[in-house]
């Protein structure tokens, strides 16, 4: 009888097979020229996959062999989520501003090889592949059409811009090409960027033509709908109304934490006036997105070395981490990239930043802990290199946002508690992305139950939340510009629940350590608590509670 571990190893060596990109982001260079079926036949075989192997799992869930029974409870709960999301139909509206197959077929060539020719050629197998991509996907989005399956206005009309950005002269994959040039690898067959390109260009014209007359105006989707993709993202079950009241009790207390430290910087000022000053403040400022990257780069560099062995063990083989600025054409944010299995391409921090040239660092300080060190990087990196005690399954498919966005979320404050952000400016930063992660809790909650904004609430007191209301609680209270502003509604519509999984993540982990302190007493030891927090894998909240109950 196969045991968990066995089973999690045949389920990504499946994995591998059907999807090219998978084994690409895991450095395995098997299919590197190819796509998966974007088509609804792809689906089909993932989740057929999927419940073959939750199958095989059933019996192994009170495996007396603890790591065993760990690899088998969380890989079967994954797959549960992903089968779930399936026979609610979720492949047929999988279309959004930012997390949808779409990104995918850009997002894929920033963590291929580049290094060889050979590299080069599966770039360019990829490129030539693309039209074939872009018509499977088209034909799964005309199938959720014609069964009356379709995606808001707002974000098919997001997509179809991005698809045109890609067909333009500044695509990115007429930027692969020139990259490949400046390299030394030009070749004929690069010149496969513009059937790419044509690929894009017609994609956004099936958007535009066809999709969008029949897209939905109503952005909202519901509390029934709103509750279970939360609770998949979370791994929890979501009472949207306790959440929705807690955020607002959060926002309130942020604005009047983030209020005293302005005062300490500068009696008398205000949040907008602070906000002001530390943005054009030339001393906390890099001046070119290049000496931005080498700003962040020696900050982690510096937390690995002073953190490593006190507070957290690093294994060598993840000590680097490299920052970098993310091709155009995509949603603006920071995001994080794992390192390859055998660990020859590092972990990276990516940004993408549009057409900014200034980077104020006063709140960077903190995202870049977010997504580095001690962030997504030491979390996702550590559960790579335990592969005695994580299967191979857990290591590199399971991800639950509630747990990674709420691990790198305390992250951030748990940098302020070691003295990391020793500046009082750098300290109003990282309240500044707390209020806005708050903000994103009652914005995305409220926008998809329709619900009204408190009378006591600073903008829009007992209106109706609306798109308009939203941008401007994310321009003053999430500091974000004008079309950031945008974007990130946009991105809460397009993706209901996953906003709110930073904060509420952050909250389940400062409550599990909470209770483990007083559980302790002396006993308690941060360091070991850190090791099993992020030690033992990504797993929904539920499951983590219970077994870091049990562990220590």
């Amino acid at each position: 009888m196969a045991t968990p571990f066995e089973i999690s190893d045949a389920y990504v060596s499946q994995l591998v097979e059907l999807s090219p990109e998978f084994a690409t982001s895991i450095g395995d260079p098997r299919g590197a020229d190819r796509w998966s079926d974007y088509g609804v036949a792809g689906q089909e075989a993932l989740v057929g996959l999927a419940r073959a192997t939750q199958s095989k799992l059933t019996e192994h869930v009170d495996h007396p062999d603890r790591d065993q029974r760990t690899a088998a409870r969380v890989l079967s709960e994954s797959l549960d989520r992903r089968i779930e999301s399936h026979e609610a139909g979720d492949h047929l509206e999988d279309l959004g501003h930012l997390a949808s197959s779409f990104r995918g077929l850009r997002t894929t060539f920033d963590v291929m090889d580049r290094s060889s020719a050979a590299g080069w050629d599966a770039i360019a197998g990829r490129l030539e592949r693309l039209p074939e991509a872009f018509e499977q996907y088209a034909a799964r989005l005309e199938a959720g059409r014609t069964a009356g399956r379709v995606v808001a206005r707002r974000q098919t009309l997001s997509v179809a811009e991005q698809a045109r950005a890609l067909e333009g002269p500044g695509s990115a994959y007429r930027k692969l090409v020139d990259g490949a040039e400046r390299a030394g690898f030009g070749s004929e067959r690069l010149a496969a960027a513009d059937r790419a390109m044509a690929g894009a260009a017609d994609f956004a014209r099936y958007l535009e033509e066809t999709y969008v007359p029949s897209s939905r105006v109503r952005d909202a989707v519901g509390r029934e709908t709103y509750e279970r993709k939360a609770g998949q993202f979370l791994g929890m079950t979501v009472d949207a109304t306790e959440a929705y009241e807690w955020g607002w009790g959060e926002f309130h207390r942020l604005v009047e934490e983030m209020a005293r430290v302005a005062e300490r910087i500068e009696p008398g000022s205000t949040l907008e006036s602070m906000t002001s000053r530390l943005e054009a403040d030339t001393e906390l400022r890099a001046d070119s997105a290049q000496a931005f990257c080498e700003v962040i780069e020696a900050r982690l560099a510096d937390a690995v070395d002073r953190l490593d062995g006190s507070h957290f063990d690093v294994d060598p083989r993840i000590h680097r981490i490299t920052v970098n600025i993310a091709p155009p054409g995509g949603a603006l944010g920071a995001y994080y990239t794992r390192p390859s299995e055998d660990f020859r391409r590092p972990g990276g921090v990516w940004y993408a930043v549009g057409g900014q040239t200034e980077f104020p660092l006063y709140h960077q300080i903190s995202t870049a802990y977010h997504e580095g060190f001690p962030g997504h990087h030491l979390q996702i990196a550590t559960a790579m290199v335990n592969s005695d005690r994580l299967s191979r399954a857990h290591r590199l498919t399971v991800w639950y946002p509630g747990y990674g966005e709420g691990w790198a979320m305390y992250a951030e404050r748990l940098m302020g508690e070691l003295g990391f952000l020793e500046r009082p400016e750098y300290e109003f930063g990282m309240l500044a992305k707390q209020l806005y992660r708050a903000t994103r809790v009652v914005v995305d909650i409220g926008l998809h139950l329709e619900l009204r904004v408190p009378g006591s609430a600073p903008i829009g007191g007992g209106e109706p939340w609306s798109y308009q209301v939203a941008t401007e609680y994310m321009r003053r209270f999430g500091f974000r510009t004008e079309p950031q502003s945008h974007a990130e509604v946009l991105r809460y519509l397009g993706w209901p629940g996953q906003a709110i999984s930073y904060k509420i993540g952050e909250r389940e982990i400062l409550s599990i350590r909470s209770e483990t302190e007083r559980r302790l007493g002396a006993g308690f030891d941060l360091k070991h608590f850190h090791s099993e927090m992020i030690g033992n894998g990504a797993m929904g909240l539920a499951m983590l509670r219970s077994e870091m109950s049990e562990r220590l």
